[in-house]
């Protein structure tokens, strides 16, 4: 697709970047949802300070990414242990019907 120079602005700051034109849309979205996650902490805190208004969405981005990560984890873990049991169950059933046909 090639690649688009682009400027990203997040708490009012520019940032110009160089991306593939697939990924221009998603650094965008992303661009504002920091901007909106800045503004709701500013008008929650009353805090104008820029850092700590980007430390604090930083931080709430990587407990959302955690608390994601593990509940991944946990259905990766479940859909394992039912595929198991399939797997077993499947092994089961198989192997009563050879017994079966070998009388």
């Amino acid at each position: 697709m090639g690649e688009l120079s682009i400027k990203i602005k997040i708490a009012e700051r520019e940032y110009p970047m160089r991306v593939e034109a697939g990924e221009e849309e998603r650094l965008r979205l992303a661009s504002q949802l920091i901007n909106e996650q800045v503004r709701r902490y500013r008008e929650q805190y009353g805090t104008t300070d820029k850092q700590d208004l980007l430390a604090m969405v930083a931080f709430d981005a990587l407990v959302q990414k955690l608390e994601h990560d593990k509940l991944q984890q946990d259905t990766t873990q479940m859909i394992a242990e039912r595929l198991s049991k399939l797997n077993r169950q499947v092994g089961q059933a198989v192997s009563a019907k050879e017994q079966r046909t070998t009388y």
